[in-house]
C-alpha cells in the first residue's frame, strides 16, 4: 500500500546502469512485499488503537527517523518549494488514513486491487489510443467482479469500498505532486517534509481514535519497528528504478494487488474465492497494459518515448 514513503511514482532517475537487472526485479518484488507487509502487521493493532491511530503511529516516527538523516533545508527556499513539499504530505496523509480505514473494513488483497485505479487513471489520462480504452474495460470488470460479486467470500463493506476509491484518488495526486516535489527538492528532502506533514495530517485522527495510548512504551517500539517498514520499500525502489527500465519496473509493479492478496491470506487468514482471483488478475493485467501502453507515442504522433518517465506504480 501506499504510503508517504512509497514515492514510487515520479522518482526521477538522472541515471540507469545496464547492469544488475536480476537484482533490480529482485528489489522491485521486495518494495512491493515489504510495503504490503508493513500493512499486514498493522492490522493487529487496529482493535487497540484504530487504523487512524495506527497511521499515526507509523507515519510518525518515519518522519523522526528520516528527517535526521534528510536534513532539509527550509531557509530561503520558494514558496512554490514549501507548497509542492506540504500538498504531497497532506496527500500522502490523507491516501494513508483511507487506506488503513479500508483495510479496516475489507481484505488487503481487494482493498490495495480497488486503489490500484489511481495509478491507473494517471497512466491513461487524456490517452486516445482505442485499445486503452480495453485496459480501462478490463480494471473496471475486475472491480465490478470485487464488489458486485463474492470475491472476498462475503459482500465487502461499502463503507471500506469507499475508503479504498478514496484511497485512489490521493494516490493518482501522490504521483503528481510527488514528480513536482522530486524537481524542485534534492534527494530525500522533499520525503522527510512531506512525512512531517503527512504525521500532522494524520495526528488529530490518531489521537482522538487512540489517546494516551500512543505514547504507550510497547507502542513505541512497535512504531518504531512498522516504521522501518514504511521507509525501506522507498529505498529498495530507487534503486530498482536505476537498473531496470521504467516500463519493466511499472510491470513489475502491477504485481502488487496479487503479494498484497497473497500476504493476506498468509497472515491475515483473508481467503479470496475463485472470482476474487479473477478479479485482481484483471486489474493487474490491465495496469500492466496500461504501463506498456504509456511508453508508446499515439498514432500519427511521433514524440519520443521518454524512458526517464515515473512508472505506473511507482
Amino acid at each position: 500500500m501506499h504510503e508517504p514513503s512509497d514515492i514510487r511514482a515520479g522518482v526521477e532517475i538522472a541515471s540507469r546502469p545496464a547492469s544488475g537487472r536480476g537484482s533490480g526485479i529482485g528489489l522491485a518484488v521486495a518494495a512491493m512485499t515489504t510495503v504490503q507487509l508493513g500493512a499486514a502487521l498493522s492490522e493487529p493493532l487496529f482493535d487497540r488503537i484504530g487504523a487512524a491511530g495506527t497511521v499515526a503511529l507509523r507515519l510518525a516516527f518515519a518522519a523522526l527517523i528520516l528527517w535526521p538523516f534528510a536534513r532539509p533545508r527550509l531557509r530561503g527556499r520558494s514558496r512554490a518549494d514549501l507548497g509542492a513539499a506540504v500538498a504531497l504530505g497532506a496527500c500522502s496523509g490523507l491516501l494513508t488514513l483511507a487506506f488503513f480505514e479500508s483495510i479496516s473494513r475489507i481484505p488487503l488483497g481487494v482493498a490495495v486491487t480497488i486503489q490500484f485505479l489511481g495509478p491507473l487513471g494517471v497512466a491513461l489520462a487524456g490517452s486516445r489510443r482505442p485499445r486503452d480504452v480495453g485496459w480501462v474495460l478490463a480494471a473496471g470488470g475486475g472491480i465490478a467482479l470485487l464488489t458486485l460479486g463474492d470475491g472476498a467470500g462475503e459482500p465487502l463493506d461499502a463503507v471500506g469500498v469507499a475508503f479504498a476509491l478514496v484511497s485512489g484518488v490521493c494516490w493518482a495526486g501522490y504521483i503528481l505532486l510527488t514528480k513536482r516535489v522530486g524537481a524542485r527538492w534534492a534527494g530525500l528532502e522533499g520525503l522527510s517534509v512531506s512525512l512531517v506533514v503527512a504525521t500532522l495530517v494524520a495526528l488529530p485522527a490518531g489521537i482522538a481514535g487512540a489517546g494516551g495510548e500512543l505514547l504507550s512504551l510497547e507502542l513505541i517500539a512497535v512504531g518504531i519497528g512498522l516504521a522501518l517498514l514504511v521507509l525501506l520499500p522507498y529505498a529498495f525502489e530507487l534503486i530498482a528504478l536505476r537498473r531496470l527500465p521504467t516500463a519493466l519496473f511499472g510491470v513489475i509493479m502491477s504485481l502488487e494487488p496479487a503479494i498484497a492478496a497473497l500476504l493476506g491470506f498468509l497472515i491475515l487468514d483473508q481467503e479470496l474465492k475463485t472470482t476474487g482471483i479473477v478479479a485482481i488478475a484483471m486489474v493487474s493485467i490491465a495496469s500492466a497494459g496500461a504501463t506498456l501502453s504509456a511508453r508508446e507515442p499515439p498514432v500519427n504522433e511521433e514524440a519520443p518515448v521518454n524512458e526517464e518517465a515515473p512508472a505506473l506504480s511507482a
